[in-house]
């Protein structure tokens, strides 16, 4: 009886294999397997990693903790106004750190560390030796080894670091200083600790007696401030090493603020030891120091704070689970309605259970979550695929209409939910594009109507071939002019840096078109191009037999405007403050700032200019800068030095104008479109 129950089950599993056939059966294990392994490793995986880091700060900045202003912890930095002062910038004065710990050693704090490595010889040695060898307070210094920084440290450093501790030891003992970025160069866990290294600086100053595990390289617990005070009080340190008073009300003030507290020495200078952290990206502020990262460390230490991780084989269950709730799903014969709605239900348990793991105070920093998605997504399609054939040529057939005016991806998804196409529109925040084939219209009454047809086609399929390209949705042509949009009907990460790319692309199909326009047809004037960051409502408007997806708002006609700016400022893209803002190419050169005609309010505007070079971009961007920002009358002027060097510059050049008129913080008021 049980043979033959097994070999009817034999001959049931052969005849489904061949129904579905060998070859996609065969696909279709090799693409689950695919999909579990991603599920287990994406974030491991170069391509992948980098979502999976976006994900977890995501997740941070949804559930981060919140905090008032740390007790316990104080930070005594230097800062740019005290290189200005003294007049050094790097190393840092040894002076002031010595004057310093001469101050405040005796001032009850719990214990000190430096966040800086004395590697190579300064006239204030001396002083600063003479500091450390009288500190009765529990002292901690900077160190590394040549062998861990071989592209920052060399051997003689090393061996000077290694006398430096042999002489003020007892008093001042070796700390590691070592931060370890993700491969997206974001601060998110706490670092290894190799053997030939002494423990890390939060460790160093709390001692072994703590009960944080020794071996926790997890997650950094960063919080949030719960107010406009910052998480850990920074003080300059120069009001310790040359107070602007000598009176005892004063240095009562300061003892208040270190006795008691453990007390980090470090640097806040721009550009020096600076890290991105999900607190920084959550908060939208620039990179943060190095000796912050440590302070939060410390805190996360002193509240025994060490965020549980899932074991390897919960990671595996759960990868598991994702695939096997697609691919089951897949199997099954639903109404488009029933599929939809478990598929959403699905998509959003398994999306948002790293987000519920997070907020349970789960670390979940190297926790696929995306790759969860991925495995789902891939067992579905995997077993949808198996299960029942699609009538690929229709499909096919309609996604290459729609991609006349869609990117591909979108139209595939407008294809797997028609419903989509219904007459109805929601609020988006859109990047706005407008183009404008300068002196068309006049061209236009100078050469056949056969000519100006077969010239406006091949310039509108240039440009939109360049929209597409990018990822862009086209709402219309106006004549010679292309309007198209980023972020609907589907938004990615990364539009901002799609639609400048577009815009500048843009820009260059346009000379290419001048080039290649044909023999006896009169110069064609430049592409000038508008892009603009806004809201605007999106969606399908018409007749339920004629309809047009196309957006509408203030966003689109602060686009069309910036476009026709271009013709004052004498540029050929303009983009707003909200587009670069948002975007992460470094290409941009600011144009000061504009009122648009019909508006109010001024509008700080940029050009693209990837193929200027990047010193002098830089260098035009901060004389602008100390133009506008502090009222220097000399970087005007060497602004227009710049532009006389460029003459054939004209933008520059009228840039220069403007701000000679308007003057600092100015704007340029524009009367018409």
């Amino acid at each position: 009886m049980a043979e033959a129950q097994q070999e009817t089950r034999t001959r049931s599993l052969s005849r489904l294999a061949r129904q579905i056939g060998y070859f996609r059966l065969g696909a279709t294990l090799l693409v689950i397997l695919v999909g579990l392994a991603l599920a287990r490793y994406s974030w491991g995986s170069l391509m992948l990693s980098g979502i999976e880091g976006a994900l977890y700060d995501l997740r941070f900045g949804m559930t981060a903790p919140h905090a008032g202003q740390n007790p316990r912890i104080v930070m005594i930095v230097y800062n740019d106004e005290t290189l200005r002062r003294v007049g050094k910038r790097s190393p840092l004065d040894r002076g002031v750190l010595a004057r310093t710990l001469k101050r405040i050693d005796g001032w009850g704090a719990k214990g000190i560390a430096i966040d800086m490595l004395i590697d190579q010889p300064q006239p204030e040695d001396g002083a600063l030796i003479a500091a450390f060898r009288s500190m009765r307070t529990p002292t901690y210094l900077g160190y590394a080894t040549a062998g861990d920084n071989a592209d920052q440290m060399y051997d003689w450093q090393q061996a000077y670091l290694e006398g430096l501790f042999t002489r003020i030891a007892p008093n001042v003992r070796k700390t590691s200083v070592r931060l370890l970025p993700d491969a997206d160069g974001i601060q998110r866990v706490w670092p290894d600790r190799p053997a030939n290294l002494p423990p890390v600086i939060a460790r160093s100053l709390a001692g072994a007696a703590s009960s944080f595990p020794a071996d926790y390289e997890g997650a950094i617990r960063y919080q949030l401030p719960n107010s406009d005070a910052d998480v850990f009080e920074t003080i300059p340190i120069d009001n310790f090493s040359d107070p602007p008073v000598d009176a005892p009300a004063y240095w009562d003030l300061l003892k208040a603020q270190v006795a008691g507290r453990y007390v980090l020495i470090g640097g806040d200078i721009v550009e020096q030891d600076r890290y991105t952290t999900p607190a920084t990206k959550a908060l939208h502020s620039p990179a943060t120091f190095g000796l912050a990262v440590h302070a939060a460390m410390l805190s996360q230490l002193l509240d025994h704070a060490a965020l549980p991780a899932i074991p390897d084989w919960g990671l595996w269950g759960f990868a598991l689970l994702a695939v096997v709730l697609g691919a089951g799903t897949g199997f099954l014969e639903l109404r488009t309605w029933q599929l939809a709605l478990a598929l959403s239900f699905e998509f959003l348990a398994v999306a948002a259970l790293p987000f519920g793991l997070q907020a349970l105070g789960v670390d979940t920093h190297s926790l696929p979550a995306f790759g969860w998605v991925i495995g789902w997504f891939l067992g579905y399609v995997a077993a949808a695929t198996a299960a029942r054939g699609l009538g690929t040529e229709q499909r096919e057939f309609a996604q290459n209409a729609l991609g006349k005016y869609l990117p591909r991806d979108v139209a595939a998804q407008i294809l797997r939910d028609p419903e989509r196409l219904r007459l109805s529109g929601e609020k988006r925040e859109i990047y706005a594009l407008f183009t404008d084939l300068e002196g068309f219209t006049k061209l236009s009454h100078a050469i056949p109507p056969e000519m100006v047809a077969y010239l406006l086609n091949r310039y509108l399929e240039m440009l939109s071939e360049v929209v597409l390209k990018h990822g862009g949705t086209i709402d219309k042509f106006v004549g010679d002019a292309v309007v198209a949009f980023w972020g609907a009907p589907f938004a990615r990460p990364d539009d901002a840096d799609r639609a400048v790319r577009a815009a500048v692309a843009m820009y260059e199909a346009g000379e290419r078109f001048r080039r290649e326009a044909p023999e006896g047809v009169p110069p064609i004037g430049r592409t000038r191009v508008g892009l603009h960051m806004g809201e605007a409502i999106v969606g399908n408007f018409g007749g339920e037999g004629r309809i047009q997806y196309t957006a509408l708002g203030d966003a689109m006609n602060c686009a069309a405007r910036l476009e026709g700016a271009n013709k004052y400022l004498e540029s050929t893209v303009l983009v707003s403050q909200p587009v670069v803002e948002r975007c992460t190419l470094d290409i941009f050169r600011p144009m000061g700032r504009i009122v648009l005609s019909g508006r109010a309010t001024p509008l700080a505007v940029y050009e693209p200019v990837p193929s200027l070079d990047e010193a002098e971009r830089r260098e035009i961007t901060y004389l602008y800068h100390r133009f506008d920002d502090e009222r220097d009358a000399t970087a005007l002027a060497t602004l227009g030095t710049c532009a006389a060097r460029h003459s054939e510059d004209a933008a520059l050049a009228a840039m220069v104008s403007r701000l000679e008129k308007t003057g600092p913080g100015g704007s340029y008021v524009l009367e018409s479109k």
